[in-house]
């Protein structure tokens, strides 16, 4: 019985650690990146449900997930691109998350990285976000982790990782947080899956 246990825990390690390594250890900037830019994008593609612009109301922040591989293995399917933010040390067209997809649809995994280093986000922290019914919002959890705050008060990224340092012992459940789509929306460019007409 405990090998099976050990199998099964081997196993999610390795899955973990494959997806781990496909994973930039720091953003990257893309230069000239705007929101007219990403709607082209967009408009121009055949757009799956998490592809948008999204805002994420704790940060007052407006980015965009596109469709990203970097390679033919690469299991990283999106990345989250900085189109605004109230920070204006953060450059838009900065990369601040990836997400990948999981055997259920409307579940993801995402990394979100936490912690500025000069110019660049490094630290990327990950979690479990779902995707609503209709694709309007995508919710995810914070870490079931108690946390302490830092006597340094470096600047992070999100604002649940701000200034706090992470343990390894439960807390409570948190309620979740997110993101609201704000394009494609209703009256706000195409539905998804709908043919357009030129």
């Amino acid at each position: 019985m405990k090998r099976i246990f050990f199998s099964i825990f081997l196993s999610i390690a390795m899955i973990a650690a494959c997806a781990k390594d496909d994973l930039p250890e720091q953003s990257v900037i893309l230069p000239g990146y705007s929101e007219q830019m990403a709607k082209e994008r967009l408009s121009e593609s055949d757009m799956q449900p998490l592809e948008g612009i999204w805002y994420y109301p704790e940060e007052n922040m407006t980015f965009t997930i596109e469709r990203w591989q970097q390679q033919p293995s690469h299991k990283i399917g999106y990345r989250l691109i900085l189109i605004a933010s109230d920070d204006l040390e953060l450059i838009p067209g900065t990369v601040i998350g990836y997400i990948e997809e999981s055997a259920v649809d409307n579940k993801f995994h995402m990394w979100l990285y936490s912690e500025r280093n000069k110019v660049t986000l490094i630290g990327p922290l990950d979690c479990v976000a779902t995707l609503n019914k209709d694709a309007t919002s995508l919710t995810f959890v914070p870490p079931h982790w108690e946390v302490k705050v830092r006597a340094n008060f470096a600047r992070f990224l999100p604002s649940i990782f701000r200034a706090v340092s992470v343990v390894p012992s439960v807390e409570e459940e948190k309620l979740p947080i997110g993101f609201k789509k704000v394009f494609p929306a209703d009256g706000n460019g195409n539905k998804f899956n709908k043919v357009r007409y030129l």
